[in-house]
């Protein structure tokens, strides 16, 4: 085609768009020339988008999502596990505790790894260890190889929950924090809630193996999406406090292992009480050592704010009746009841559904009320709904049972979102890290606490009544014994200020957190 016939055809065609191209300009009801082709913009779908607000929060539940399904799931099966491994269901409480134990051990390093090396590329990094320990227990052929499984996971958990959360606190304002972990939490909320079910149906129709495989396609999502989105956030750090990681690692290790192992002489007596008083005593020397170094591992300094130290030990105390649970209900309802693994999934995932509502409407509560009434009064009627958990029994109507588990995770799920904001209510940014890694180890600790004080106080009941481990009047001992304890940690929240959080709840007046001093430069009574 010659470039004169080229210029024609093109007018030809001008001519017959023209007409249409200024009809839909002029309007949408005007008639079409007669003759011509109808013609129709394509469709264009509006663009999802997501605030970094909400975006980095929807990320870092996925880590939440693998962790806590795992950990649900195993619960849901550990009869059946305990069957096919040859031990009995309460010595399962190693794999469970030996999981806490390692993030406890490598949260306090957590922070530090970030800084030096980039939050992101730790947080990818620990989702692959997280699912390489998940292939390993899904290959244990016994109790020790599933521990060592549940320890590789442990490493990895230990790096992305504690980094994932700390992204949050230095990408969002903490105005918008509380908002932040309602929307983390969600989706976390998912895991917990879908575990019993899917480790249930696992177990009872095909094998409980395959509840280790399952979080591994979250977890390949979470890793892609965190090397899309999460920025890679970096401070400048001094050198690692190898002697400070060396004592409380030792110290934590030998002391947790010394509570967990205590019964069922699976370890003697005179071992347990070794372990035990070394670990004591290589925790005192950190203490020691962490007041003169220049740079501890953990700034137990940071205990001095008010509001951090009532959410790590009050909020500790907490969490010892509340880490027992996942450990003590799942046994009641299946030794003590008999119901198979599904049934008593289907059961216990309703404390999840309550805690997921509860997520939404947590903001509004904590401003209209603000954080001390909430703290001390949500807090007490949490924990005596954990001492009801023991009344149960086998004729206990089921309608009456899930109503009071979906009343329990309503409050539990309000008290948590609360301790994990107030902790952070008066830290600022260049001890976020320290302040992370330190409340996240304190958290991993008191549940382990809570399954090895649950199984303990459950052997006790045992053999104080002289009765099998799964007799109901043995299960009401243990959960009156978590509950109780859990009681205790309001007498902590008692002594916040009344204004406490004021800022994060929303009662903070305009300039008042800029002119009043940090608190760590008031005095302390």
């Amino acid at each position: 085609m010659d470039r004169t016939s080229f210029r024609r055809r093109c007018a030809r065609t001008a001519g017959r768009v023209a007409p249409w191209v200024a009809l839909r300009h002029a309007g949408a009801h005007t008639a079409w020339p007669a003759g011509t082709r109808q013609w129709r913009a394509p469709l264009r779908l509006p663009r999802a988008h997501l605030s970094p607000k909400r975006l980095l929060p929807l990320i870092v539940a996925t880590a939440l999502f693998i962790e806590n399904m795992d950990s649900t799931a195993i619960s849901t099966s550990l009869p059946q596990i305990a069957a096919d491994l040859g031990v009995e269901p309460v010595a399962l409480k190693l794999a469970i505790t030996t999981y806490m134990l390692a993030l406890a051990v490598f949260i306090p390093v957590s922070g530090w790894v970030a800084d030096r090396f980039g939050a992101r590329r730790v947080f990818i990094a620990a989702i692959a260890v997280f699912l390489l320990g998940s292939l390993g227990c899904a290959a244990s052929d016994g109790l020790g190889q599933l521990v060592a499984g549940r320890f590789v996971q442990g490493m990895g958990g230990a790096m992305m929950v504690p980094v994932g959360r700390l992204v949050l606190l230095r990408s969002v304002e903490k105005s918008e924090l509380v908002r932040a972990l309602s929307w983390l939490t969600i989706p976390a909320m998912l895991g917990p809630m879908l575990g019993p079910v899917l480790g249930g149906a696992i177990t009872t129709y095909a094998h409980w193996r395959l509840i280790f495989l399952i979080n591994i396609p979250m977890g390949l999502l979470g890793m892609w999406l965190a090397w899309r989105h999460i920025p890679e956030l970096r401070q400048a750090v001094g050198p690692l406090d190898v002697r400070g990681f060396l004592l409380s690692a030792s110290g934590l290790a030998l002391a947790m292992f010394g509570l967990s192992a205590i019964g069922r002489g699976l370890v003697p007596g005179a071992v347990l009480a070794a372990c035990m008083l070394a670990g004591a005593g290589l925790l005192a020397a950190y203490v020691r050592h962490a007041r003169t170094y220049p740079q501890p591992l953990l700034r137990l300094d940071l205990l001095r704010v008010p509001t951090f130290r009532a959410a790590v030990w009050g909020g500790s105390l907490f969490r010892i009746g509340i880490g027992a649970t996942p450990f003590l209900l799942p046994l009641m309802l299946q030794l003590s009841f008999g119901l198979d693994p599904l049934e008593s999934g289907l059961v216990t995932f309703t404390s999840t559904a309550g805690a997921m509502v509860m997520k939404v409407v947590a903001p509004r509560i904590l401003h209209r009320f603000g954080f001390r009434p909430v703290l001390v009064w949500n807090g007490l009627a949490a924990s005596l709904m954990l001492c009801g958990f023991g009344l149960f029994r086998a004729d206990t109507p089921y309608p009456l049972m899930v109503g009071v588990l979906l009343a329990s995770g309503f409050l539990r799920s309000l008290q948590f979102t609360s301790l994990n904001a107030i902790a952070y209510a008066d830290i600022d940014q260049a001890r976020m890290s320290q302040a992370s890694s330190l409340a996240a180890m304190a958290q991993q600790i008191a549940l382990a606490l809570g399954v090895t004080i649950g199984g303990f106080a459950l052997s006790l009941a045992g053999t104080l009544t002289g009765r099998p481990d799964e007799a109901p009047i043995n299960f009401t001992f243990a959960f009156l014994t978590v509950g109780l304890v859990s009681v205790v940690s309001t007498w902590q929240m008692r002594r916040l200020a009344p204004d406490a959080g004021a800022e994060m709840a929303g009662h903070a007046q305009a300039g008042r957190e800029v002119a009043e001093p940090k608190v760590e430069s008031r005095p302390q009574g």
